[in-house]
């Protein structure tokens, strides 16, 4: 299971920290991602981070603004979001994450239910 929480209503330029619970997985051999879906718009990729927390990769928009992090212990990722846009208002969902790109890991359907993030502009 993967259980998403931290998100809100904030107005721009504000900060949010998210946290997605794993559950039932071999957590710590797994490369962890964040994902997002606006109204309308497709589910897109935020970011990953690999097993041991070394790599890290986001997608350009949020680049400089979002950080991505792992608590093995926890079982938990997180992620930090800085200087939020109005565009960034969307739900955010955590997942496994491939290893080689920004792309959801190949077969994985099983989505938590997400976390809404509502910027004000």
């Amino acid at each position: 299971q993967l259980q998403a929480s931290g998100g809100g209503l904030v107005q721009a330029g504000g900060s949010l920290r998210l946290s997605c619970a794993v559950s039932g997985r071999t957590f710590s051999s797994q490369t962890m991602g964040w994902f997002r879906q606006a109204p309308g718009k497709e589910r897109e990729f935020v970011a990953a981070i690999s097993t041991r927390g070394g790599i890290t990769q986001y997608a350009d928009s949020v680049k400089g603004r979002f950080t991505i992090s792992r608590n093995s212990a926890k079982n938990t990722v997180y992620l930090q979001m800085n200087s939020l846009k109005y565009e960034d208002t969307a739900v955010y969902y955590c997942a496994p994450a491939s290893d080689y790109g920004p792309y959801l890991y190949p077969g994985f359907d099983s989505w938590g239910q997400g976390t809404q993030v509502t910027v004000s502009r």
